[in-house]
């Protein structure tokens, strides 16, 4: 009756400095293994006239983060299939809900590039980076709570936590003004060699 798609693998690094193994591995688990769930689960969903199918992606499939473009890419293809699967799943009786979460504290911010792909020589901490943002890492705990939340309202997407959907909103409404801001950032970053 409920499919949790959680698959994810934080690839990521400056775009001149990733090859096509880097976008190889993203794409494989981030977004095939999204589309492998579904398919398993979905014909017996239908069969049942009910189900409800989670997947989850990131706040990086909604607005642009520096040093994650395979990681973004993928997020942002799961927020559209599931967005689209919902649309198409109406009147099934199964439900599709996409959650979006800011950095939360899960293995997924001490493994950052695996080591079996060509090293990236920028490549910093996932961890530390998402700690000196503003509401530091979220409790996975808590973002469990809310994705139960989503489920029992039948929400299509649940961002996560408020300064997630802080960020999201000022994206959604001055998306030139989050990117220079954004840039601004990352320019610091890269400065103060983190």
């Amino acid at each position: 009756d409920l499919m949790v798609n959680n698959a994810g693998i934080a690839i990521g690094g400056p775009i001149a400095e990733l090859d096509i193994a880097h976008w190889d591995r993203a794409i494989d688990v981030n977004l095939r293994g999204v589309v492998n769930g579904v398919q398993a689960v979905l014909p017996a969903m239908l069969t049942r006239g009910r189900g409800h199918i989670v997947n989850v992606a990131s706040l990086a499939g909604l607005i642009p983060s520096p040093g994650m473009a395979p990681y973004s890419a993928t997020k942002h293809a799961v927020v559209g299939m599931s967005l689209s699967m919902q649309l198409d799943l109406a009147d099934t009786g199964v439900d599709v809900t996409v959650v979006c979460p800011g950095f939360t504290d899960t293995p997924i911010l001490d493994k950052f590039n695996p080591a079996d792909l060509p090293p990236v020589p920028s490549g910093g901490s996932a961890r530390s980076f998402a700690e000196s943002l503003p509401g530091g890492v979220y409790d996975v705990s808590e973002l469990a709570a809310d994705i139960v939340r989503g489920i029992e309202k039948n929400m299509v997407m649940v961002v996560a936590p408020a300064t997630a959907k802080a960020a999201w909103r000022s994206y959604r409404t001055s998306p030139a003004g989050f990117q220079k801001l954004t840039q601004s950032a990352a320019k610091n970053r890269r400065k103060s060699g983190e």
